[in-house]
């Protein structure tokens, strides 16, 4: 296969005209369009905790001397509903260490560890050898194909845009809904993979997960009423990259950006009040539409 914390009022837009929206008070080297509702400071989305009204600042929640605006937010929270964690790269570390890992483990064991994990839509023989694929039962190889790598470069540009578009996400939604966005978009990649693609090629990498993290990113600067500029023009040169160079699996890439994108949605413009319901309501809807689709193809392979 082969890049932030809901409330019911929106996050206030700090700019003012045509100026540059200013630094975060913590983090100047990250602009941002939205301030802290209590001292007025500007925050990024690392920053940005949940209040009953907008988005506090750490230093205004830890403030126990204040209004009753404080009090509702001694259990601060990411825009998404996560809980504030003192590590916010630590989901993707772990996401990072499993792939490089599953590459060693190829580098080790030769290509019959690639041949037993890689993405394969049904049953076919090539020379003298018979392979099975997820038609045939092996439902595992949607989810392994996604941490398995064969060549350098390719683990290696994966892994830089994991290390550079997750901890900005895992910030914004907290740990558990990071994994999840994450394994879903590897999952409705792989869907998407084995729905379109021909039962006999194989598939493998991370990118339909990263694709997943890129949608995200471009929905939640969309909630955070940033400038989509620069998002939008690394996704037009990530697609143009993935239909114009042979030997990709595009449909990978398009699985995994649809699915990571209807999930933050979901996600971000969850209603502050039902937002753990909705949130998980997505989640499961999104999981339904991909075991939906895997038994469709999985019909017309064995029909």
């Amino acid at each position: 296969m082969d890049q932030v914390p809901g409330s019911p009022q929106e996050p206030r837009d700090a700019r003012q005209g045509d100026a540059a929206p200013p630094g975060c008070y913590r983090h100047p080297d990250r602009t941002t369009g939205i301030t802290c509702t209590r001292c007025e400071r500007p925050i990024c989305p690392e920053c940005m905790v949940s209040a009953s009204v907008g988005f506090q600042c750490p230093e205004c929640v830890r403030d126990g001397s204040g209004t009753g605006r404080t009090a509702q937010a001694t259990a601060p929270r990411t825009v998404a509903g996560g809980a504030l964690t003192a590590d916010t790269r630590l989901v993707t570390k772990i996401l990072l260490g499993i792939n490089v890992a599953v590459f060693i483990a190829v580098l080790a064991v030769g290509d019959g560890l690639v041949q037993d994990l890689e993405l394969i839509g049904g049953a076919f023989t090539r020379e003298d050898l018979q392979f099975i694929g997820v038609a045939e039962g092996e439902w595992y190889r949607l989810l392994t194909a996604v941490f398995l790598h064969q060549a350098p470069m390719h683990i290696i540009f994966n892994m830089l845009s994991l290390w550079w578009l997750g901890p900005p996400l895992e910030a914004a939604f907290g740990r558990v809904r990071f994994l999840a966005l994450y394994l879903l978009s590897g999952l409705g990649g792989s869907a998407l993979s084995y729905l379109l693609a021909a039962q006999n090629q194989p598939s493998l990498g991370a990118s339909g997960a990263i694709f997943g993290l890129l949608g995200a990113t471009v929905i939640l600067m969309r909630r955070l009423n940033y400038d989509m500029r620069p998002v939008l023009i690394l996704l037009a040169l990530n697609l143009v990259f993935t239909f114009a160079w042979p030997d990709i699996a595009w449909q990978a890439h398009v699985g995994g950006l649809v699915m990571g994108a209807a999930v933050t949605y979901g996600m971000v413009h969850a209603p502050r009040a039902r937002r753990a319901l909705v949130q998980g309501a997505t989640c499961a809807v999104a999981f339904l539409v991909i075991v939906a689709v895997v038994w469709v193809r999985t019909g017309q392979l064995m029909g």
